[in-house]
């Protein structure tokens, strides 16, 4: 069994939108969250995208649909169906407090600084390196 998921890469020149996460799994992270019943893929990611950032998308692109296994999230499946997409938003940021202790645009070094402090979400880890910013 597992749960769909989406993801948003968001850039301001050449930094990536983070947020450090308030729930399990805590770590910084790119805005994600599951697909919920009677959604479809896209649906979930102008919801999770407007719910942790107050963005709107103007334009997207998928970069990768995959399944992770080993990507337990606070339910405590261990595998999910990601769909990972690269956005053009548009709109004020804000932060959701209730999920997040902080949000911003970090650079490539402050993610590799993340990272060997072992302070990244471990499915983020994961996209970082698919993606060659880590």
């Amino acid at each position: 069994n597992r749960h769909f998921s989406v993801g948003a890469v968001i850039k301001k020149g050449n930094k990536y939108l983070l947020i450090n996460r308030n729930l399990y799994p805590p770590g910084y992270a790119g805005i994600a969250g599951h697909v919920n019943k009677n959604e479809t893929p896209l649906q979930a990611l102008r919801r999770e995208v407007k719910e942790e950032t107050n963005y709107k998308i103007i334009k997207r692109k998928l970069l990768y649909h995959k399944i992770v296994h080993g990507n337990e999230c606070r339910t405590g499946f261990k595998i999910h169906e990601w769909y990972l997409y690269d956005c053009k938003c548009i709109g004020k940021l804000k932060i959701l407090k209730r999920e997040e202790k902080s949000i911003g645009y970090c650079t490539r070094a402050q993610i590799n600084k993340f990272y060997k402090a072992g302070k990244l979400e471990p499915i983020w880890e994961y996209w970082f390196k698919k993606l060659k910013i880590i």
